[in-house]
């Protein structure tokens, strides 16, 4: 019963478990002035639950002061805070109060906690250890008795890690944490709010209010709704300004609704990535796929060479499916047959009986597996490409010109 009459008092819709819980945690702890910590993210109807817990505790009867740390400028939010004495800085023309001062036996939310300057976060955090701060331009200690509770929608362990956010300042604050859900994690809650805000747009504009059909329905519950119920309110507001026929169907209110977020399904992200980056990653798949080839004609033409048996066969046989696919298999003897291995640059045949010693005589072309005749090979290839100049060959080499023409030497090219 006590639920119910806090969702009436305070303006909240819905039955979702997760928002029933959140309430029930701040009725708990409002009795107390234990220090609250409300997370979610942006839109979702933080700011109700500070005074949920004010009105419902001992410190209904005082101040109640919402600040928005994200919007008070670095320079002066010090001041706002604590106050200031007369000539403390420029422009302070007469002493002042700070929100902790006038809230004094009252509550404070900070809204976007996460925004506040680490300097400041030392001075909140003295208060809420000690109840005291000083004004700024001041030696004089203030006392004051104020209960805090704190909201942001950012990830503060995240902000801990990158430096923005004190550690201390965090466990002190999220003595108890309160998580409002999201609006997609409601979803049976999303055409109860729809169905508030037509009806107060339709008193608001003197008009009928929206009704959905079923697949329009279908829409609004499996949108992802970004911007929560700051969205759906934005929403719901246009289309009763500007549908004159007040039954909506699906097509109609998905013309209302960003593109790109229409279901609460996943969202793949694809990072385009440099062309340089691709073109380098092609070369070295295509480099690596020739030295496996050339690598397996070497073990292939050695096994052969040592025997005909059959289970020598059917190691290379295993070898060549373990490490290369079922592409590449060598077939089991017959009475005539050949192992046939492709590469990017000549096929190679070697039939039963015939001797390696034969290749001598064949077209095959084994390749040079001597990085010293690869090297070799790439210098003439580059000196040739830019007719002799060294030092162009050096730059498109990735050596210097003192190199080069040391290898030159050693390798005595013309």
């Amino acid at each position: 019963m006590e639920l119910q009459s806090i969702k009436q008092r305070f303006g909240i819709i819905g039955n979702s478990p997760l928002l029933n819980r959140a309430i029930d945690v701040a009725i708990q702890v409002a009795p107390t002035d234990l220090t609250v910590l409300i997370t979610g993210e942006s839109g979702t109807g933080k700011e109700v639950f500070p005074k949920i817990i004010h009105q419902s505790g001992s410190r209904k009867h005082g101040h109640y002061i919402a600040v928005n740390c994200g919007a008070i400028p670095e320079g002066t939010i010090d001041s706002e805070l604590f106050g200031h004495e007369k000539g403390s800085f420029t422009g302070a023309h007469e002493a002042r109060k700070g929100y902790f001062e006038v809230a004094d036996g009252g509550t404070i939310f900070l809204d976007e906690v996460a925004e506040l300057p680490l300097s400041t976060q030392v001075r909140l955090l003295r208060v809420l250890e000690t109840g005291e701060f000083l004004k700024v331009g001041s030696s004089k200690v203030v006392k004051t008795n104020v209960r805090v509770v704190a909201a942001s929608n950012v990830n503060l362990p995240k902000s801990i890690e990158d430096g923005k956010f004190r550690q201390d300042l965090y466990y002190r604050l999220n003595t108890i944490p309160i998580f409002v859900p999201p609006l997609r994690d409601r979803k049976d809650d999303i055409h109860l709010i729809f169905r508030k805000f037509t009806t107060d747009f339709a008193e608001k504009y003197r008009m009928p209010p929206l009704r959905l059909t079923e697949d329009a329905i279908s829409v609004l519950k499996n949108f992802y709704w970004p911007g929560n119920i700051r969205q759906l309110k934005n929403v719901t507001e246009q289309i009763s300004i500007i549908e004159k026929d007040k039954l909506l169907d699906a097509p109609t209110l998905r013309k209302y609704l960003p593109s790109g977020t229409t279901s609460d399904l996943p969202v793949l992200y694809n990072k385009k990535e440099d062309s340089i980056s691709e073109r380098e990653l092609l070369y070295k798949v295509l480099f690596d796929m020739k030295k496996d080839m050339t690598d397996l004609k070497k073990i292939v033409l050695d096994i052969l060479e040592k025997s005909d048996d059959q289970d020598d066969i059917e190691q290379t046989k295993a070898l060549l499916v373990k490490d290369f696919g079922a592409d590449l298999i060598v077939p089991e003897p017959k009475e005539s047959h050949s192992v046939k291995i492709t590469s990017p640059n000549e096929d190679v045949q070697i039939r039963e009986g015939q001797d390696i010693e034969d290749f001598d005589h064949s077209e095959v072309i084994e390749e040079s597996l001597s990085l010293q005749d690869k090297e070799r090979e790439m210098i003439k290839m580059a000196l040739e490409k830019h007719r002799g100049k060294r030092k162009n060959a050096a730059n498109e080499l990735g050596i210097s010109e003192r190199t080069l023409y040391r290898k030159i030497k050693e390798y005595n090219i013309k």
